[in-house]
């Protein structure tokens, strides 16, 4: 079974991290849900608008949101669960840090790209 991960934040720009993780995960051999408020379609998967739509327990949840927005996705994060919950550069802060500790959840402040290659 291949391990699954949903990426918050997906974007369609091939440009920006929220696109380049979908992809970075794909080629690793994942199975990708991208999520976006927007829905659609990223490189070819369907958008999620939320976590709570996506049908399979996940392994990895990849946070590419602004601290802010990404605060209020916590609780959704915990009610979904998963085995890693990455806080990739720039969806971080203290109080997103201590909110997710709070709920239960271990984030990994890293960029979970990056954590493809190791």
């Amino acid at each position: 079974m291949k391990p699954t991960v949903a990426i918050l934040g997906a974007s369609a720009d091939r440009s920006k991290f929220g696109n380049k993780s979908v992809r970075a995960h794909l080629n690793k051999g994942y199975d990708v849900f991208p999520v976006n408020p927007k829905g659609g379609e990223i490189e070819g998967l369907r958008v999620y608008t939320s976590l709570a739509e996506i049908p399979v327990p996940l392994r990895r949840i990849s946070v590419y949101l602004p601290p802010a927005v990404g605060l209020g996705a916590l609780e959704d994060i915990a009610a979904k669960g998963c085995d890693e919950l990455y806080l990739n550069p720039g969806s971080d802060s203290p109080e997103v840090i201590a909110k997710a500790q709070q709920l239960g959840l271990d984030p990994i402040v890293a960029c979970s790209i990056v954590a493809l290659s190791e």
